[in-house]
């Protein structure tokens, strides 16, 4: 038996005379500081040894003379003290035999990550279960796929050396108060990072800023989807093992908003979600929250210290605010709610569905009302043109003049909006074109090609519209439709009217890919009521007023309508053609088929309301 490298014997595990089997460990040499096991090549028994312990060997040296013999039972149960025992093999099913010992350092990890889970901290999460909400962890096995989650940083701990044991912090500030890592979600990769409220209420540590800016950066380099759930209170004034004054040479929040318009970002929320946890929750693509949430950039003791009055934590950004105002995209009951409505946003950028339902076409004839005065609901519209089970509304409490949602047709991913003429007429608000022109936004940097259902008599006037702003507002949907890199589709359901409709259409009825009308579609500059009082004003002027002049007036009202007809625009080419409501699928899905998305030229962005 030869030396295989230069070292030093260590130990002999046999004498001369042993019988030994094949595989058995002999002796234990170390070079360079590690120790090397040489073992029996064949079974035999040992007639000489060469060198003692202590001694050094030379690569190639004789070690022991091993003789050729019948093979012993293996000695490898009955290594010296100090040696550790080869690990026991696992008793074949229905043997009696011993049970698998654990290795002693795969023992140490598995107790020190078992105070990771919120099986060693039964009476926190009790509590959590008490106020009818969810752990962390239990989100997170929620959100991913069974058995697809794999965790960074779990063994880190609250930087408090300096004030609490090491036994404290192992028990009670778990993986420093955020859980985060890398699950599947319908079988695709995704970082999730979730802020544990059970642990320092779910605060900003240091540490834990740490693992979200490696989570950001794994996110970033290799375009995976970023899930955060954000509830916790923001920054955390206790971490003083390092030193710092204001603690504000973060790179958290700015790695984070690198992600807008590179990868889809969602924020969910339930409990409270105040002042740094906000600002990252603000960042988000979307925010889904729950009902009983709270969302604030700063929580009562800011809002104290700031000699703005004292108010409990449910008096701040409760979510029937904060889904009024834009800040909340889809507002749910629960957790569960919410973590299936995060599944369900970022299955649209996934790639297409292989199997679908497609809703009844013939519906579609009837979602319009043969009067013309009629208002109705544009949202049947959407359905009707959507994979049944697929659409996904976006911002339900806030800019009431345009529905957005996510949709699915014939398995494709869109992004769906539509005028609403249940509010204002459908007349086009600053709320409104704000809450489009960020969906475009959103579409536009995710690559979702966009259907537009048009229903609007324009923009909304008047000095008190105009007191919000309007021409800035409305003329931001001008703007993001020419940065659009995806295609535009737009079917006119009625109402096409001046510079509003010419907005919904990606700045003029060609900028599109097609625009289609159907055959409830009128067209004009502007309303047809105020063209006829403008344009013939004098005709009006010159008849009597009362049942005469208004007489008038609907027979020229009458003959705008009909020159202004789907059917009349088409004949001048200004619209692409008049379609059958059931036909409206097929022409998007042709639109779609032919329809190219250019590559993002770096310069995209998502605003953040």
């Amino acid at each position: 038996m030869h030396s295989p490298l230069q070292a030093q014997v260590v130990q002999w595990l046999v004498q001369t005379g042993d019988a030994v089997a094949a595989g058995d460990v002999l002796v234990i040499l170390e070079a360079m500081k590690m120790e090397h096991e040489i073992r029996a090549s064949h079974a035999g028994r040992l007639a000489e040894l060469y060198f003692r312990a202590g001694e050094t060997v030379a690569e190639g040296d004789v070690l022991a003379m091993l003789s050729a013999a019948d093979a012993p039972v293996s000695m490898s149960a009955s290594a010296p003290e100090g040696v550790p025992a080869a690990p026991a093999v696992a008793p074949a099913a229905g043997s009696a035999a011993a049970p698998v010992q654990t290795r002693a350092d795969l023992h140490k990890l598995q107790a020190r990550l078992a105070f990771t889970q919120d099986a060693a901290r039964p009476e926190a999460v009790a509590k959590r279960h008490a106020l009818g909400l969810r752990t962390a962890r239990e989100n997170i096995a929620d959100l991913c796929d069974p058995d697809s989650f794999v965790e960074y940083g779990a063994l880190a701990v609250a930087a408090q050396s300096r004030r609490r044991s090491a036994d404290d912090l192992m028990r009670n500030t778990p993986a420093d108060g955020m859980v985060t890592g890398i699950g599947c979600i319908h079988g695709q990769r995704v970082v999730v990072m979730a802020y544990d409220f059970t642990v320092l209420a779910g605060t900003q540590g240091m540490r834990n800023h740490q693992k979200t800016d490696r989570m950001l950066g794994v996110a970033l380099q290799n375009k995976l989807p970023v899930v955060l759930f954000a509830e916790g209170g923001g920054g955390r004034p206790g971490d003083v093992d390092v030193a710092i004054v204001a603690g504000l040479n973060l790179a958290t929040f700015a790695s984070f908003a690198r992600l807008n318009g590179r990868v889809p970002v969602v924020g969910v929320v339930a409990g409270r979600c105040f002042a740094g946890n906000a600002a990252l929750l603000g960042c988000c693509d979307v925010i889904i929250a729950t009902r009983g949430s709270n969302i604030g950039m700063g929580g009562p003791a800011m809002v104290e210290g700031g000699g703005l009055g004292v108010f409990k934590p449910e008096q701040i950004g409760p979510s029937n605010v904060q889904h009024g105002n834009g800040v909340i995209d889809v507002l749910v009951d629960d957790e569960g709610q919410a973590v299936a409505a995060a599944r369900h946003y970022l299955s649209f950028f996934q790639g297409a569905a292989p199997s679908w339902q497609a809703p009844r076409a013939e519906a579609l004839r009837d979602v319009v009302p043969e009067n013309r005065l009629r208002v109705y609901d544009t949202r049947a519209a959407m359905q009707g043109v959507a994979d049944e089970g697929s659409l996904l509304a976006l911002r339900t409490g806030f800019g009431a003049g345009i529905h957005t949602a996510l949709a699915r047709i014939a398995g494709r991913p869109v992004g769906l909006m539509a005028n609403n003429p249940l509010h204002l007429g459908g007349a086009i608000d600053a709320d409104a074109a704000d809450k489009a022109a960020r969906f475009m936004q959103l579409c536009n940097a995710h690559g979702l090609p966009i259907v537009s259902l048009v229903d609007t008599p324009g923009f909304m006037v008047g000095p008190d519209t105009e007191a919000t702003a309007q021409v800035r507002h409305v003329s931001r949907l001008f703007v993001a439709a020419a940065h659009l890199r995806v295609p535009l589709l737009s079917v006119v359901l009625r109402k096409g009217y001046g510079l509003g409709a010419m907005a919904m259409t990606g700045g003029g009825f060609h900028e599109t890919l097609a625009t289609v009308a159907w055959p409830t579609g009128e067209f004009g500059g502007m309303g047809l009521e105020g063209a006829v009082r403008l344009g013939y004003r004098k005709e009006l002027e010159a008849v009597p007023e009362g049942p005469e002049r208004e007489a008038l007036f609907d027979q020229l009202l009458a003959q705008q309508y009909d020159n202004g007809s789907a059917i009349n625009m088409a004949a001048t080419l200004e619209i692409d053609a008049v379609i059958d409501p059931v036909s409206t699928r097929e022409w998007l899905v042709a639109g779609l088929e032919a329809g190219q998305t250019r590559p993002a030229d770096g310069t995209l962005a998502i605003d953040t309301w």
